[in-house]
């Protein structure tokens, strides 16, 4: 096999024992490829981040909520929030129990709601209406409430999730209103949280947004938890060198920040956070064939078969995903030049790449979306009733082993009344 632009995963042996091309022969193409060791090295750093003693990592099933992969977080020791009814049964699958799971809701039915109630789950809302329809549904039970602290950071505006133009949280100054609510269902605040957004790689924001959270408790003088979010973000553009997040940095400031609090506060509360995509992005990558090749006024157009119902993230949000390539026959490309990596959606905007420096591409070449891990798969759907792709684990021996099939035809029609 030949690697070109392949210097990241050669680096860390992402695919241990076998390639790329021998996986798409054996599972098909376009694949998601996970590596356990990563993902646990991951979990390992942020369970490590601090030396507060109550300290809870919070795994984002809705970046990643395959199965395998949420079993490898529960044997870790993380937690997990939840963010749906389907989020909670396949975290009860993996083995988390009520005590581990936090549900954050966001404009959720009653029904929702109870469901998560009969299951004795933590309960986070984030508006004044739905702690009035948790008042009603479970008078006297325990409540955590999502403030938003006038604070956001994040990538692209559609996921910076504080400040003041965002749907999330409840307003600082709405504070008597929630006290009077909790008084009115007797309902005991054991915790409250904050996400300011997804992707920050300026760790000096997350302490503002923590420092901003913890003043927020003080208004409250029995909290068993403070959850400070998450969004943690990973160097997308790992071939042009950027650099890491400061995890050393941001643990040391965290510390301060959460032993001085809980002197204050005179109790050592748990804090949690969210790390999001940090745990499951680096760990994935996603294999596609190239099928064609063209010139259209000046743009080179290389067709694959990762569209945009496959990864939606450069589509949504103009996301950035190094691009390594894998030949089968050893056929060294002579240049680089630019070219957009396309899709094969039937829309103008199913662009993988544009205008990107890679090197000369050919068909039947196998293309590596990199840090793939997170909002990839989970994002998938059946537009224009593709088939969704399989994901395979590399496992900690390098093994490599189906953790989800792909689907079928069958599967378009499964829930169909015919």
């Amino acid at each position: 096999m030949l690697g070109l632009n392949n210097a990241i995963t050669e680096k860390n042996n992402f695919y241990g024992n076998t390639d790329p091309i021998k996986l798409v022969e054996k599972y098909g193409s376009p694949l998601y490829v996970y590596n356990e060791t990563i993902f646990r090295e991951r979990c390992r750093e942020l369970k490590n981040l601090v030396t507060y003693k109550n300290f809870s990592v919070n795994y984002s099933v809705k970046a990643n909520g395959n199965l395998s992969l949420l079993k490898i977080a529960k044997e870790e020791g993380l937690n997990a929030d939840a963010m749906s009814p389907g989020e909670i049964y396949v975290e009860e699958l993996a083995g988390f129990k009520p005590e581990d799971i936090l549900y954050i809701s966001n404009n959720v039915s009653a029904e929702e709601m109870q469901f998560a109630i009969d299951r004795d789950i933590t309960i986070s809302v984030d508006s004044l209406s739905q702690l009035e329809m948790y008042g009603k549904l479970n008078t006297g039970g325990k409540i955590c409430i999502r403030f938003n602290p006038g604070v956001g950071a994040g990538h692209h505006e559609k996921v910076v999730t504080g400040g003041k133009k965002t749907k999330f949280g409840v307003a600082i100054e709405d504070i008597p209103v929630v006290k009077d609510i909790l008084k009115t269902y007797n309902l005991n605040l054991i915790g409250i949280n904050q996400h300011i957004g997804s992707l920050f790689m300026d760790g000096d924001k997350y302490i503002e947004g923590a420092q901003s959270i913890l003043s927020i408790a003080k208004n409250f003088n029995d909290l068993e938890f403070i959850d400070m979010g998450g969004g943690f973000g990973i160097p997308y553009k790992k071939l042009a060198s950027e650099p890491r997040l400061n995890l050393q940095h941001l643990g040391k400031e965290l510390d301060k920040v959460l032993h001085q609090f809980a002197e204050e506060y005179g109790k050592e509360v748990t804090f949690k956070i969210e790390p999001g995509r940090y745990i499951s992005a680096e760990c994935g990558v996603l294999l596609g064939e190239v099928h064609s090749i063209k010139e259209n006024y000046g743009i080179t157009y290389v067709g694959t078969d990762i569209g945009f119902n496959v990864l939606k993230r450069p589509v949504m949000y103009d996301s950035h995903h190094d691009i390594e390539v894998y030949r089968k026959d050893n056929i060294p490309s002579k240049n680089s030049h630019p070219v957009t990596l396309v899709g094969n959606i039937c829309e103008s905007g199913d662009i993988l790449a544009q205008d990107r420096l890679l090197p000369q591409i050919m068909e039947k070449d196998i293309i590596g979306v990199l840090d793939s891990g997170a909002y990839g798969y989970c994002m998938a759907s059946n537009y224009n009733n593709r088939l969704r792709p399989a994901e395979v684990l590399i496992d900690s021996q390098g093994n490599d082993r189906l953790v989800r099939r792909r689907d079928t035809y069958e599967d378009l029609v499964r829930n169909f009344d015919i």
